[in-house]
């Protein structure tokens, strides 16, 4: 989670700004513009509903639906889609197709969060095993703890026979190597970076949610980011909504931002605009203001979904039984005028 993001690449935000998607942004003068006016209600459907990050996430969703659709509950559901992009290896930012940390082998974070008993499970900087969604579901409905990290991770997985797999792929290795002889010569630029973030909302009303991420590109080898950690990468309420992060994983983390999410949802704000408070109040307290490299997903009780980034927003997928698709998301810049300007930030 990590570096700035593909979706802040093409087009500019000016460009951007000017044809966005009626669906998830508000509409010219309405809330998220800036200027003073209430913001056209979430998009929503009836459940189950699945949202998760950047267009990767469309076939996670897909599969989520699949598995619910076959009689499985919504905690399979959630996992098994999260599984579903930790198993692309052609995917540079999650599972073990993604970028090593600096040492040259991948370490991969997972979490999985239940709303229904408000279980959660997580794992860190895990090498060598193909699915850590699974191993943080397994830590979550079998151990006492919340959170495993590097060798008691792996141990644990190891004695529960968790699939293994390569430590890094052929043509990450290859890509890492030449990374370090442009170390030798020169700062070399940082690899695109992306995370799967994942939300359900069931017919009963329940409310799911799971993470998976290889984290920032040639990290320092130990480095965890948000995505497995609850209440900053992701975080469910059963009586609220879910929330769920994507973006430079550090700050997101200090603000304890998916949670913050869930709480302006609380407050009676829909997903968007909970999405956008969070992003307003980060770069409120942020030295770096706007350029954060955040984005948000957020789903709530009714079905309601929505999302938010910095910058010029980013990409997220939707699925529901009439539709699977990919959205965009409203981007912010600088500090709203209005509703949301009050003292709820």
């Amino acid at each position: 989670m990590k570096i700035p993001r593909r979706a802040f690449l093409g087009s500019s935000l000016a460009a951007m700004s000017a044809a966005p998607l009626a669906a998830a942004n508000p509409k010219p003068g309405k809330g998220g513009s800036g200027k003073r006016g209430r913001r056209e209600p979430d998009p929503s459907s009836r459940p189950p509903v699945v949202i998760s990050t950047w267009p990767f996430g469309k076939p996670a969703n897909d599969r989520t639906l699949e598995v619910f659709r076959s009689g499985k509950g919504g905690l399979d559901a959630v996992e098994q889609g999260v599984r579903q992009a930790e198993a692309d290896l052609s995917n540079p930012s999650v599972g073990l197709g993604g970028i090593p940390a600096a040492h040259g082998i991948v370490q991969l974070d997972a979490c999985i969060m239940s709303g229904p008993g408000h279980r959660a499970g997580s794992v860190a900087a895990v090498e060598g095993f193909k699915h850590p969604v699974s191993i943080a579901r397994r830590v979550m409905e079998e151990t006492r703890h919340v959170m495993l990290v590097g060798e008691g991770a792996q141990r644990f997985a190891r004695d529960r026979k968790f699939e293994e797999g390569p430590a890094v792929t052929p043509g990450q290795k290859a890509a890492w190597e030449a990374w370090k002889k442009a170390q030798e010569a020169e700062k070399a630029k940082v690899p695109n970076h992306d995370t799967i973030a994942l939300l359900m909302l069931t017919p009963s009303g329940d409310l799911f949610g799971a993470c998976s991420t290889s984290g920032w590109g040639y990290k320092i080898p130990g480095r965890v980011g948000d995505s497995p950690i609850i209440g900053g990468g992701l975080y469910v309420d059963n009586t609220v909504g879910a929330a769920g992060a994507t973006g430079i994983g550090e700050n997101v983390m200090r603000y304890c931002g998916s949670f913050l999410v869930v709480e302006f949802m609380r407050q009676g704000m829909s997903p968007t605009e909970a999405c956008l408070a969070t992003l307003h109040r980060i770069a409120s307290l942020d030295p770096k203001g706007y350029d954060l490299s955040v984005n948000f997903i957020a789903l709530d009780k009714r079905g309601r979904y929505g999302a938010a980034g910095t910058g010029q927003g980013f990409q997220y997928a939707v699925a529901c039984d009439d539709f699977s698709k990919v959205l965009q998301s409203p981007g912010v810049t600088q500090k709203p005028v209005g509703p949301l300007g009050g003292n709820r930030l």
